[in-house]
């Protein structure tokens, strides 16, 4: 790793899992990125006031122009420790392309963006979700989902959702899962790591949201679930700290769910 100072990057870093990933990097200099400059600010001076080492900049992940500003603003501060990309939004926006654009485009394009800036060790840490287990390998979609900037992705995974936007959420997961994957041997030959990260269900202002929109199936998923209870944030977090130090290093290309176990319980209620 250069001697240039290392920077954690965390998109989605005014959220619930992204300021649990902040606060598992105590000594750690942060990045903090949000859509808005508001929440960003509101962020980086309740980590500063906490003691933390953050600054931060708003960034449409949606917008290439905005992701390369974020890219150069990293990197004219130092050398890439690890981005850690927690931003998404679930299904309750009731809209296909919405769910698509953020939760899968995005990442395509932070993750070639960060590229750029990877050197030897950086991490690159996606969050998925167990949902996209529940999405089974097909070479009719799955193409699509690896490649989301190609022509006609989205109409291509379109035919697949039957107008769910929640169902769409699953896929533009699983698509999170194959980025990973296509991207591991460009990564690797720097010797940087990209992996994904599948939580459950987490009690998050989205999972409490979309508690109150399906509440039968929230409860159904949290009794079916080994471990009899919901995830935190910092289930998550922990998990995330794992993955960038140093002791996770022979590991990429692969996801950890992070679901108290109820992913394999809800495939076998199918």
């Amino acid at each position: 790793m250069s001697s240039q100072k290392q920077l954690i990057v965390i998109t989605g870093g005014a959220g619930g899992i992204g300021m649990a990933c902040a606060r598992a990097f105590k000594n750690e200099n942060l990045i903090i990125t949000d859509y808005s400059q508001e929440m960003v600010d509101k962020s980086v001076e309740t980590l500063s006031k906490e003691g933390y080492k953050a600054s931060g900049i708003p960034c449409d992940i949606t917008d290439k122009k905005d992701v390369e500003k974020l890219r150069d603003f990293v990197g004219a501060q130092g050398s890439l420790k690890a981005l850690i990309h927690t931003a998404g939004v679930s299904g309750t926006v009731q809209d296909l392309k919405k769910v698509f654009t953020i939760d899968l485009i995005g990442t395509e394009l932070l993750v070639d963006a960060f590229y750029d800036l990877a050197v030897e060790d950086s991490a690159i840490v996606l969050l998925s979700s167990m949902m996209a287990h529940t999405v089974p390998p097909n070479v009719k979609y799955d193409l699509a989902l690896a490649n989301p900037l190609l022509k006609d992705s989205f109409e291509v995974v379109s035919q697949f959702v039957d107008g769910s936007s929640d169902t769409m959420y699953n896929f533009a997961k699983r698509g999170v899962l194959l980025l990973s994957h296509k991207n591991a041997d460009r990564f690797g030959a720097k010797g940087a790591r990209i992996v994904t990260v599948s939580p459950g269900v987490i009690e998050t202002e989205m999972a409490l949201k979309a508690a109150k929109e399906h509440p039968e199936r929230m409860e159904m998923i949290k009794n079916a679930t080994p471990l009899k209870r919901n995830g935190t944030p910092e289930d998550v977090s922990g998990v995330v700290k794992f993955l960038v130090s140093d002791a996770a290093r022979f590991i990429t290309a692969t996801d950890i769910l992070v679901d108290g176990g109820v992913v394999k319980n809800i495939m076998q209620m199918k």
